[in-house]
C-alpha cells in the first residue's frame, strides 16, 4: 500500500533523513521507533507532504504522491493523527468530528461513520457538546483519533498517541490501535513506547539519526538484545 524509497529531508543544514526507505501492506501495523530527534514525525510529515523533501518518493496505493498536496493525499485516504492532538480546542466533540468529514459528501455515510466512532469512544459520545479544549488529555486523543477516522482513512498515520498519557490510558489507546486496525484500516505507528508498539505491530523498523539501522517482523525486534537494551530498558522476559 505504501512505499518510501530513499526519502531525504534537510532542515538547513541539518540532515533530518538521510534515505529512508521502508513499506506497509495492506491490512498491517507497522511502527517506527526510535528515541527523540531520530525522524519518526519527519518521515510522517514528509509522507504526508506536510514538509518539503530533499529527495526520494512516496508511493501509494501504486501512485506517486510525492508532489501531491497535503489536502488531496487527505481526499486519497491517506490520513494522519499529529503528534500533539491538534484538536480545534474551541469548538465542540461532535464539531471537531464533522471536520474530520469535510472533503465527504456522502451525508447517511457520515452518520453511520459518526456512530462508529461513538462505539470505538464511548466517551466521546458522553461528552459530544463538550467544548474539546477542556477534555482530559486521553480524550483530546481519542478525538483526534475520532477526527481522522471521519475522513475514511485508508492508511492511518499515528503520531505518538501514547504521549503524555496515563499507563491505563496507553492500555485503552492501543487496544483502540488493534481494534481500528482488525476493522480494516492499515497502520504507520511512530511512538517511543516500543515495547507498546511492537507489541501490536506485525513489522517494524528502528530509526537513529534519520537512518533505518534495523528493520524486522516485531517479535524478532523485541527478542533482539541491542533493541531490548536501547529501547525497553533490557527487559527480557516478553
Amino acid at each position: 500500500m505504501l512505499e518510501v524509497r530513499d526519502l531525504a529531508v534537510h532542515y538547513g543544514a541539518i540532515r533530518a533523513l538521510r534515505g529512508i526507505s521502508f513499506d506497509v501492506a495492506e491490512g498491517e501495523i507497522i511502527t517506527l521507533i526510535g528515541s527523540n530527534g531520530a525522524g519518526k514525525t519527519t518521515t510522517l510529515h514528509a509522507i504526508s507532504n506536510i514538509i518539503r523533501k530533499t529527495a526520494g518518493s512516496v508511493i501509494f496505493d501504486g501512485n506517486d504522491i510525492s508532489a501531491v498536496l497535503p489536502d488531496r493525499i487527505v481526499t486519497l485516504g491517506l490520513i494522519q493523527v499529529p503528534e500533539g492532538r491538534r484538536i480545534f480546542a474551541n469548538l465542540s466533540v461532535k464539531d471537531n468530528l464533522e471536520m474530520g468529514a469535510y472533503v465527504r459528501k456522502d451525508r447517511p455515510a457520515i452518520r453511520s461513520d459518526m456512530d462508529m466512532v461513538y462505539g470505538l469512544f464511548p466517551r466521546l459520545k458522553e461528552r459530544v457538546r463538550q467544548v474539546a479544549g477542556t477534555l482530559s488529555g486521553g480524550e483530546q486523543q481519542m478525538l483526534a483519533m475520532g477526527r481522522a477516522l471521519m475522513s475514511k482513512p485508508r492508511l492511518l498515520l499515528l503520531d505518538e498517541p501514547s504521549m503524555g498519557l496515563a499507563p491505563i490510558l496507553v492500555d485503552e489507546i492501543f487496544l483502540i490501535i488493534k481494534r481500528i486496525n482488525e476493522a480494516g484500516t492499515t497502520i504507520l505507528l511512530v511512538e517511543q513506547n516500543a515495547f507498546k508498539a511492537l507489541g501490536i505491530a506485525s513489522r517494524g523498523y528502528i530509526l537513529e539519526t534519520g537512518q533505518v539501522i534495523k528493520s524486522g517482523p516485531a517479535k524478532s525486534l523485541m527478542k533482539d538484545d541491542a533493541v531490548k537494551e536501547a529501547y525497553l530498558g533490557g527487559q527480557n522476559d516478553y
